[in-house]
């Protein structure tokens, strides 16, 4: 969604990834893409505290080094 801004420029709406709500993406809003301090903190811990991870399998415990399926 786009808006027309006070300074005659586009103004667009987005989704705070953090609660869901309306975010103004522009030069006014210092928190973009979140929609306030708060939102943005919050997501920086979770991102501290490892959160949003990649799943990944981690090789057997008897294994020496590296990733034994790689090994020929």
């Amino acid at each position: 969604m786009t808006t027309e801004a006070p300074q005659g420029g586009v103004t667009r709406l987005v989704t705070c990834p953090q609660c869901g709500g309306d975010s103004i993406y522009g030069s006014q809003n210092r928190y973009r893409p979140f929609c306030s301090e708060r939102c943005k903190q919050m997501d920086l811990g979770a991102w501290a505290s490892e959160d949003f991870r990649m799943p990944a399998e981690a090789p057997p415990d008897d294994a020496q080094y590296g990733d034994p399926r790689q090994q020929h």
